[in-house]
């Protein structure tokens, strides 16, 4: 088969895996005139689909063959699609040529299982390794790993990865049990806690090794620099709406994700309907706003402050509103808490106020050390006034209780197709 009728099969079933941000990563470049590629000054420059899913890296599956028969995947064992597998001198070539013609600045690689999980991680680690080794990549390199391979392929794969990540697949137990029977979820957690091992014991060695004096006259010579251990973290996919979990069930996860794994970030991905469906799987597709919404409240549990059950519990139905932003539909459902005092209020609290964000509560907090803050102040820090003032007090300004908004759903388009 022609490399580009490959890259036609194996970037497009690629395609569903969402998990593929690049912040984070260690700082590389070659204008030292050594190696090639950089992943720092213009970063990695991400466009998108129409969907919404990354489409800038070199983002392909190194196989779409797979053992495992997942019910929402199309590339499951059972799916009648085409199927094609890349070499790993193709993957290398083709990563160096797209970087060389300025169209990638990275490469995501994930795979189907082939032969053996330690089979088919061996053969990512080994892409990996070369692209680092014998060619000086210096670009970004996301790995998608595979969770039942040996430890020490795991440990390989983050000496010359930017990231690592391994799909959760499903919210629940139950889901995964059900439509992923041969994936094992305690699999897939014992390796992410390896890794959140190994990412803690690297980021503590990069401490130690900064601390050392490196330019004293007489002094010892510098320690050499800690070598660097999926300097980006690790994260995961969770894929929404192929199972019955809520939004509650599924932020919780999250919360449990991050608090015990330390991950960088949970991504979401709305299951898409797939050709030969079996009949365990829903017929639609949920709506993007839900996990534009998921997106929305799992900003909201890593930077504001807020617990998952705050955001979407069983005790309120269990799902997200999808015709206002979670911020703003917590702040509709405990007008007690409101409206805030911009002057006196704590961070927490004005964190919790729809429109402010965290910036720009920083710097609220800042100005009010000088002076009282007015309302026409929000406008200076390039808030949504409009959307602000019904919920704070200032200096010149008290909102009326009758002025909370009363959001009704908005009118939605007809799909096209």
């Amino acid at each position: 088969m022609e490399i580009a009728a490959k890259l036609a099969i194996l970037a497009d079933a690629a395609k569903y895996d969402a998990s593929c941000a690049s912040s984070g990563g260690v700082q590389r470049d070659s204008s030292s005139g050594r190696g090639l590629g950089s992943n720092e000054g213009t970063g990695i420059c991400h466009s998108y689909a129409p969907d919404g899913r990354c489409i800038s890296l070199l983002k392909i599956l190194l196989t779409n063959y797979c053992q495992y028969d997942c019910l929402y995947c199309v590339n499951r064992a059972s799916s009648n699609v085409p199927r094609a597998r890349f070499a790993i001198d193709e993957v290398v070539r083709l990563t160096l040529d797209f970087y060389r013609r300025n169209c990638i600045e990275g490469l995501f690689l994930s795979s189907g299982i082939i032969r053996s999980p330690d089979y088919t991680m061996e053969q990512l680690v080994e892409v990996a390794r070369r692209l680092r080794e014998e060619h000086d990549f210096r670009g970004y390199i996301h790995l998608k790993t595979i969770p039942d391979a040996a430890p020490d392929l795991l440990r390989r794969a983050g000496q010359y990865a930017d990231r690592l990540s391994i799909n959760i697949e499903l919210p629940t137990q139950q889901g995964l049990a059900e439509l992923a029977p041969q994936k094992d979820g305690a699999a897939i957690k014992r390796s992410m806690a390896r890794l959140r091992v190994q990412i803690e014991a690297a980021r503590g060695e990069a401490r130690d090794a900064s601390r050392a004096p490196t330019s004293i006259p007489g002094a010892r010579p510098a320690r050499a620099a800690a070598p660097a251990f999926s300097a980006a973290g690790q994260s995961t996919q969770m894929i929404v709406g192929a199972d019955g979990a809520d939004d509650a069930a599924i932020l919780a996860t999250s919360a449990q994700l991050y608090g015990a794994y330390r991950l960088k970030r949970v991504c979401y991905s709305a299951f898409s309907p797939i050709p030969d469906a079996a009949s365990a799987l829903p017929l639609q597709a949920p709506p993007l706003a839900r996990e534009h919404r998921l997106y929305q409240a799992d900003w909201l549990m890593r930077y504001y402050g807020f617990a998952a059950d705050e955001i979407a519990s069983p005790r309120t139905g269990g799902m997200l509103r999808l015709e206002v932003d979670p911020k703003l539909a917590w702040a509709l459902a405990h007008p007690e808490r409101f409206p805030v005092d911009l002057n006196r209020a704590p961070r927490e609290l004005l964190l919790r106020v729809p429109g402010l964000g965290v910036k720009a509560v920083d710097r609220l907090l800042l100005a009010r050390r000088v002076r009282r803050v007015r309302a026409e102040d929000l406008k200076r820090l390039h808030v949504p006034v409009a959307k602000v003032l019904p919920f704070v007090l200032a200096a010149d300004h008290r909102p009326a209780r009758s002025a909370l908004p009363s959001p009704t759903a908005a009118p939605q388009q007809a799909a096209l197709f």
